[in-house]
């Protein structure tokens, strides 16, 4: 049963159907609660709910887009109000993830330090996407619970992780964007990023070879950031200097 529901999960991801992935893939950790998770399984559902609850944050940026070039009073209202109804989908599906990791795979005996990280990461991720299209009034709550799942997540992996795993990378990256994006605290996503960065750095040579594609393009994407962030801060001195 457990593979029967995997097979089909994987048939729904390469016919894009992500919905149906992801329905696939819970029912796999409800009926299969005593058998052991996957890496593979781990990341068919990642990569099912990021679909799923990536294409709406694309539809929010892009109806967020339309609004501010909108003048004419009644168009904005229609804006906002297709906003909201876009936030509320993607607020619903990420509780949905941070429930499912809380209740279904964190509460597991069997996890290793790998495992753990990842699905603490994932917890930070999905409360940083409802943070995103949130108000302000309810936006420092979920960002809050992003820091706190990210910090315990980061925490962790510097303890019992190589610095050039790109688990413990990719978690850096995103901990270094919610900081940016969300915090807007440019200083401290740069300072996250560069240490991340040079760490790996020093021991990229001991990368198996099965993980250093994924290191390495994700210390790519740390090093663009490190750029732009760079740039960003030299910009606000100048601004500060005039």
């Amino acid at each position: 049963e457990k593979a029967r529901l995997v097979e089909s999960a994987r048939l729904a991801e390469q016919a894009e159907r992500y919905d149906d992935m992801v329905e696939n893939m819970k029912k796999v950790l409800s009926a299969c609660i005593d058998f052991p998770y996957s890496s593979y399984e781990r990341n068919l559902l990642s990569v099912a709910f990021k679909n799923v609850v990536g294409a709406r944050r694309s539809s929010w940026r892009v109806i967020s887009s339309i609004k501010q070039k909108e003048e004419e009073e009644k168009k904005v209202k229609l804006s906002e109000a297709y906003l909201t109804r876009i936030a509320n989908e993607i607020e619903e599906i990420c509780i949905d993830v941070v429930n499912l990791i809380d209740t279904s795979l964190l509460c597991r005996d069997d996890l290793d330090v790998e495992s753990k990280t990842f699905y603490m990461k994932m917890k930070g991720d999905y409360y940083r996407y409802v943070a995103e299209v949130s108000p302000q009034d309810s936006k420092s709550g979920f960002a809050d619970k992003a820091n706190k799942a990210y910090d315990e997540a980061y925490t962790l992996c510097k303890a019992e992780m190589p610095a050039s795993h790109p688990i413990r990378l990719g978690l850096a990256l995103n901990y270094s964007v919610f900081y940016y994006e969300i915090l807007a605290e440019c200083s401290a996503a740069r300072t996250i990023a560069q240490k991340a960065f040079d760490d790996a750095i020093q021991s990229i040579d001991e990368l198996p070879p099965n993980t250093y594609k994924d290191s390495t393009l994700i210390m790519q994407l740390l090093r663009d950031n490190i750029t732009l962030w760079s740039s960003d801060m030299e910009d606000d001195d100048d601004d500060s200097a005039q």
